[in-house]
């Protein structure tokens, strides 16, 4: 099997269609399906099958995918690499994140990387939860993660610091002008949920920290999104816990707790860092000026 037909199967997969993917390949549909077929005859079975609205993998497609995924990303990566080794200025450099570091950590850095490499194009991955943002790298879907310590990371891994977690509440709330907040004053208040946050010991973040001081957290909003959860706060929906950056120019009142909520950021690669991934590292620990790492026990 080459790697041109594995870059077939992952392109019919991530379009959903035939028709779709030998548009973004630039080759005929007959030449596509023609590939997949010589894959299918190599691997001993089939690996898609047409469904009444696009493409499905079958069970033998579905174990095939992440390999392909990986040989084929792996090989757009080697090519970077040696773009970068070789001095070559251009490309791609390919960022992966989960969404409140992406809209909170990456705008400035993003900005700053574009002034200096204007000739550098950079592709951003969101993603909801630390555990799938590990999985879609492992897979090889960017050169970089930005994001939380991933455990058990078998690659390089870079602290870059910690930020801090706050509670955003309205600016007239009768609490925002406190310089900081204990839990159990929070008892009584509701509160805005994301659909993103964290699971920690087999519960939603939010409950296991408010159940070690004693109460139950009482929910007012579900929302899928981050941004969304701190400017329904910021209405008055209910009391949000965010990174402080991902608040930043919404018009709330962000609260600090006592004691303090911090969450350790890094970053981390497959494959040892160089060229565009080894600079964009070093302009995040110069743009982030983040504190180094604390024990904090709240936030993994």
């Amino acid at each position: 099997m080459s790697l041109r037909q594995m870059e077939y199967l992952v392109t019919v997969v991530e379009q959903a269609s035939f028709t779709r993917a030998a548009e973004v390949l630039n080759v005929t549909q007959s030449a596509l399906s023609h590939q997949i077929k010589a894959l299918e005859r190599q691997v001993g079975g089939a690996l898609l099958e047409r469904l009444p609205r696009g493409v499905g993998l079958t069970p033998m497609g579905r174990a095939f995918l992440p390999h392909a995924e990986l040989a084929v990303r792996s090989a757009g990566q080697a090519r970077r690499a040696a773009r970068a080794a070789a001095g070559a200025e251009g490309g791609e450099l390919r960022l992966a994140s989960i969404h409140a570091i992406a809209m909170g950590v990456l705008p400035p850095v993003g900005a700053r990387w574009r002034r200096r490499h204007p000739n550098v194009t950079l592709v951003v991955h969101e993603y909801a939860t630390t555990d799938e943002l590990c999985e879609r790298m492992e897979r090889g879907v960017a050169d970089l993660a930005v994001g939380p310590r991933p455990a058990g990371w078998r690659g390089p891994v870079v602290p870059l610091g910690e930020e801090e977690i706050v509670l955003v509440l309205p600016p007239d709330d009768p609490l925002a002008g406190r310089t900081a907040l204990t839990l159990p004053e929070l008892a009584g208040r509701e509160w805005v949920r994301c659909a993103m946050e964290p699971v920690v010991e087999g519960r939603l973040w939010l409950d296991w920290i408010c159940g070690k001081a004693g109460f139950t957290p009482r929910t007012g909003v579900w929302t899928e999104h981050s941004s969304t959860a701190v400017r329904l706060a910021a209405a008055g929906a209910g009391i949000v816990a965010t990174p402080a950056n991902v608040a930043a120019g919404v018009d709330c009142a962000m609260v600090p707790v006592d004691p303090p909520w911090r969450r350790e950021l890094t970053a981390f690669s497959r494959v040892e860092l160089g060229g565009a991934a080894a600079a964009f590292v070093e302009l995040l620990r110069a743009e982030l000026h983040l504190p180094g790492p604390r024990r904090a026990a709240a936030t993994r």
